[in-house]
């Protein structure tokens, strides 16, 4: 009930004023059965215009942070990640990755929507980075289709080291559904690869051929 009580009433419609969407090729997500919804990751308000202009529920794979940090904004965001049904993930164990991967098959063989940013982190400057390959892995395992999204504006409406949001047109591309069979550890990686490659060509922003966590890390 909270996800839609947000979406529709709470958050939604403020969402909806600053950034007024626009919206393509939103036919080419399924109405049912299981789909992964990836897209380039550029403010922390992306996963939210998602919710907001898909008609099914998205379930988005959250850091455990978000549910124990301290603190009116740790109580919000603890708030908005159990109304909406967002699942904890513990990143910094040894069985990080395979527990994140474990969360989103279980999202998708209950026939929902599993939300994720290839990236695996913000884009420091708007560029697209490398893709972790667990988006792959899981559409192997799953058979479920990928749906690549561009998104554009949105860190215009949040920008970074920015306390409020403000006004900017967001644009966001949905793309052809594409399916992964099955393949070596090889096979992974270059369809990652090709899906980024999708990304960036629908986009037309550069690409960085290095993860986006380790050029912050270089950077600082």
């Amino acid at each position: 009930m909270w996800y839609w009580l947000l979406k529709r009433v709470l958050v939604g419609p403020v969402l909806r004023l600053l950034g007024r969407p626009k919206v393509e090729g939103l036919h080419h997500v399924p109405a049912e059965g299981p789909v992964i919804i990836a897209a380039n990751h550029l403010a922390v308000v992306d996963s939210l215009y998602l919710c907001l202009v898909l008609r099914r529920k998205v379930t988005f794979l959250a850091k455990q942070e978000y549910f124990t940090e301290g603190g009116m904004r740790g109580r919000v965001n603890r708030f908005v990640m159990n109304a909406t049904g967002q699942v904890p993930v513990d990143r910094t164990g040894g069985s990080a990755g395979s527990d994140s991967l474990a969360a989103a098959v279980r999202i998708l063989e209950s026939g929902g929507v599993w939300g994720i940013h290839p990236e695996g982190t913000r884009s420091p400057d708007g560029r697209v980075y490398r893709g972790r390959t667990g988006v792959i892995r899981v559409a192997m395992r799953t058979g479920a289709p990928v749906i690549p999204v561009v998104l554009s504006g949105t860190d215009r409406v949040n920008p970074r080291n920015r306390r409020f949001l403000r006004p900017a047109k967001v644009r966001i591309s949905f793309g052809h559904p594409r399916y992964f069979p099955p393949a070596d550890q090889q096979a992974v990686r270059r369809a990652t690869d090709d899906l980024m490659a999708d990304i960036v060509r629908r986009s037309g922003r550069p690409y960085v051929d290095c993860y986006a966590a380790t050029f912050k890390e270089t950077a600082a």
